[in-house]
């Protein structure tokens, strides 16, 4: 592998640990915890898990531990920080007893499922630490649900003689990792399964989660660039920028980087939601900030757009649900129609409500929202270019204004998704840090024999040696909600509290932003200089966290 200058700098990085880390440590237990609702149904599914109470770790008296095997995976979309996960959870064991060894099952759970596995050794994983991606073992979606696969998987773990696994994943793989803990624990099989809390979108967060790895990497990489963006924008003075960015079922994303660049105009999912907003709703008030600042003589500005906006207009909520159950029901008379009739044929078949949005929408759209469907047969929300709909729709209506008289300006529009570019970047010294600790908290777990625990860091705007590691129990984090017609035991997704602070200071400079070109320049993640650049946490965190 040829390295750049900053691979070779990087590798020399030593992460930052929470003081009560750095010795020999003892498990301190708290109250027994209980599940964020339905405690019943989650308590009758988990016996064996459910209601343990919480774990934080403090310095003790040092001991011997028996030689044991650890397996790793890494499961879901890649974010940065995984190799430093797996980085700590390594040296951990290593400090523990140096004949522990450390397997790494390949390209996620299917390679637990498939006996597919590398030994991650001292010269694997110096090559990989305090770097992005997920490349040391790649991942992987299958999902860990049912009986034969966790009786396929055990087969291997008992031929390696693997006592505890490491799941590294979201919401849905720490779900996975629970129900797996829950299994082997009423099988007395004697293998433990621990969870790290992983995803770039920053939903899978609560008390004892602070941040999930990766989100803090991720707004900064889509900040420097969305920020490059505004100082073009800014210097050309012709052209709206519409960015979308990930955050499918939360708009943390997008909201943390309008934080950190101050844009013009940023929409927040949740927000549309509470709101009852039509998508004409949203289109009016962009169309009113670009009409007032031309008024001003500004003819740009740029506009932050989460992934999964679609989804949180009641309206069109509501409209994808009647799509979906109509193409399921009428797919084959739908392909059967000419191509230029189709738009005609679903507006005739649509509720006259669903109808008429349907037939407001540019044809691109209203194409993406009638063809390209999932396995499932649901629309691909994810495809729909959000941006790009928007801008139609604004330039619409900013034309049936101009001849109205209520409109002077111009309006054109450059759109950007930034998506991937965000998943696997080095990662900052924030995530550098919190990974490398997550994953040393994770063999701590293994050594007190926990499972069924998520590994926790929390203090995390404080600096990293007066961070709390501990452990918390997947369950505690659970509710059942509805998937695929069945009520499933799921993690609380956790979505942009509107009362919460980060919202708040968002929300009372947002009109200031509107009118005036109050742009903020982040620049790239720094990894080398003073603290106050190379080590800031997120602002949602410091929001979060301001005692």
């Amino acid at each position: 592998m040829t390295k750049s200058a900053l691979q070779i700098a990087r590798a020399a990085y030593q992460p930052k640990l929470p003081k009560a880390l750095t010795g020999a440590v003892v498990a301190k237990e708290g109250e027994p915890t209980q599940s964020v609702a339905d405690q019943e149904e989650i308590k009758k599914l988990f016996p064996n898990t459910y209601g343990m109470p919480l774990i934080q770790f403090v310095e003790g008296e040092a001991k011997e531990f028996a030689p044991m095997n650890v397996g790793v995976i890494l499961s879901g979309g890649q974010a940065p920080g995984g190799h430093n996960v797996i980085s700590g959870l390594f040296d951990g064991i290593k400090k523990l007893n140096p004949a522990n060894k450390l397997y790494g099952f390949i390209l996620g759970p299917g390679g637990l499922v498939d006996h597919n596995y590398m030994e991650l050794t001292a010269d694997i994983i110096d090559e990989y630490r305090n770097t992005g991606g997920f490349d040391i073992i790649g991942s992987g979606r299958t999902k860990l649900e049912k009986e034969e696969q966790f009786e396929k998987g055990y087969e291997i773990l008992k031929e390696l003689g693997i006592k505890a696994l490491v799941i590294i994943g979201g919401d849905d793989s720490n779900t996975n990792a629970c129900v797996l803990a829950e299994y082997y624990a009423a099988k007395n099989y004697g293998v433990q399964v621990i969870g790290c809390p992983k995803t770039i979108d920053g939903d899978l967060k609560n008390d004892m989660i602070e941040t999930s790895f990766g989100f803090d990497t991720a707004c900064k990489t889509y900040s420097e660039v969305i920020g490059n963006i505004e100082r073009d924008c800014n210097s050309a003075r012709k052209y709206w920028h519409f960015i979308k960015l990930m955050g499918r079922s939360a708009s943390h994303i997008a909201l943390e980087c309008a934080l950190q660049t101050q844009p013009n105009i940023c929409i927040i999912s949740e927000e549309v939601e509470a709101k009852n907003m039509s998508l004409d709703d949203i289109v009016t008030y962009i169309a009113q900030v670009v009409a007032d600042r031309a008024a001003a003589g500004n003819n740009f500005g740029t506009v932050l757009i989460p992934e999964g906006l679609i989804e949180f207009i009641p309206a069109m909520k509501r409209l994808i649900a009647e799509l979906n159950d109509f193409l399921a029901a009428n797919g084959e008379e739908f392909n059967s129609i000419k191509r230029s009739k189709q738009r005609e044929y679903i507006i005739s078949k649509l509720s006259p409500d669903n109808a008429a949005i349907y037939a407001s929408l540019p044809e691109g759209v209203a194409r993406q929202l009638s063809l390209d469907r999932d396995p499932h047969g649901n629309v691909q929300v994810s495809l729909i270019e959000t941006e790009k709909l928007l801008s139609e729709m604004v330039a619409t209506k900013l034309a049936a204004w101009k001849e109205e008289g209520k409109f002077v300006g111009k309006f054109a529009a450059q759109h950007h998704f930034f998506g991937y570019e965000g998943r696997c970047a080095a990662p900052s010294n924030f995530d550098a840090d919190y990974c490398y600790s997550l994953g040393y908290t994770a063999s701590m777990l293994i050594a007190n024999g926990k499972t069924g625990y998520m590994s926790s860091v929390r203090n995390t705007t404080a600096p990293a040696a007066e961070w709390i590691a501990g452990g918390v129990p997947i369950t505690m984090m659970m509710n059942m909600e509805r998937r695929h017609g069945e009520m499933k035991p799921v993690i609380q997704k956790a979505l942009v509290k509107l009362d919460g602070a980060p919202f708040k200071a968002f929300a009372a400079v947002r009109d200031t932003w509107a009118k005036e070109t109050a742009y903020v320049y982040p620049g790239p993640i720094q990894y080398f200089g003073p603290t106050e650049v190379c080590d800031q946490p997120t602002k949602t965190l410091q929001y979060e966290q301001a005692k």
